[in-house]
C-alpha cells in the first residue's frame, strides 16, 4: 500500500463562516484524532486530498506547516450531497506496525448457476483489521456455479497475510436469492379473472 504525502496547515478558526472561507479558497477542513490525543484541527488542498480518496483506506503522511508529520487514514468523509465536492473529514492518526479496523470492499468473480439467480450483497464492505501501512484495497471472491439460497459467509473470504476478520466469522456478505417471477401487468390479472369467470358462467 502506497503513501499519498500532502502539505496541511493548523487551523484556528471555527464556525460555518470559517468553513466557507476555507472551501472558497479550495482547502476542505479536516480533524485529526486518535492516541489519546487532543483533536488537531486542520486543513488540507481539496484537489489533493480528493485524488487521493479515490483508494479505499488511503494512508496518507501529512506534513502540517509547523506542526511536524502525521501519519493518518480516513475515517468519516463529508461531501456537498448535491454537487459532491468534499467538506469535512474526519483522520484517524497512526502508527506504523499498529493495527486498525477497517472497511475493505468485496469484489466477485465467476458466474452464478443459470436459471437467473441474483447476487446480494448483505455487507458492502468487510471489516477487517490489518496493520495500518498494509491495508489490502479490498478482497475478491468467487461466487462460480453458486445457487440459489447459497450464503458467502465472512470465513469463506480468502484474506491477505496479516488481515484478519473484524466481524463474527458466521456473519453473511453475500447470498443467492431467486429471480422474482414478473408480476402481471397492471389490469392483465382482472382481464384473466374476468375471462375466467366468464368460461364457468358457460
Amino acid at each position: 500500500m502506497s503513501e499519498v504525502k500532502i502539505s496541511a496547515q493548523l487551523r484556528s478558526e471555527f464556525g460555518k463562516g470559517a468553513a466557507r472561507r476555507v472551501r472558497r479558497a479550495h482547502l476542505v477542513p479536516g480533524v485529526i484524532y486518535g492516541h489519546g490525543q487532543d483533536p488537531k484541527h486542520v486543513t488540507l488542498p481539496g484537489h489533493e486530498l480528493l485524488l487521493a480518496l479515490r483508494t479505499p483506506n488511503v494512508l496518507i503522511s501529512l506534513d502540517i506547516e509547523g506542526d511536524g508529520t502525521a501519519l493518518v487514514i480516513p475515517k468519516a468523509v463529508q461531501r456537498d450531497p448535491l454537487k459532491g465536492f468534499l467538506e469535512h473529514v474526519d483522520l484517524l492518526a497512526v502508527k506504523r506496525g499498529e493495527k486498525v479496523t477497517v472497511e475493505i470492499v468485496v469484489s466477485t468473480e465467476g458466474e452464478l448457476a443459470p436459471g437467473g439467480n441474483l447476487l446480494e450483497h448483505v455487507l458492502n464492505a468487510l471489516p477487517v483489521e490489518a496493520e495500518a501501512t498494509h491495508i489490502p484495497d479490498g478482497v475478491t471472491v468467487s461466487v462460480e456455479g453458486l445457487e440459489a439460497g447459497a450464503s458467502v459467509l465472512a470465513k469463506d473470504i480468502p484474506l491477505p497475510k496479516g488481515t484478519t476478520l473484524a466481524v463474527d466469522e458466521d456473519t453473511v456478505v453475500l447470498q443467492v436469492v431467486a429471480a422474482q417471477a414478473e408480476a402481471p401487468a397492471e389490469g392483465e390479472g382482472e382481464a384473466a379473472e374476468g375471462e375466467a369467470a366468464e368460461a364457468a358462467a358457460e
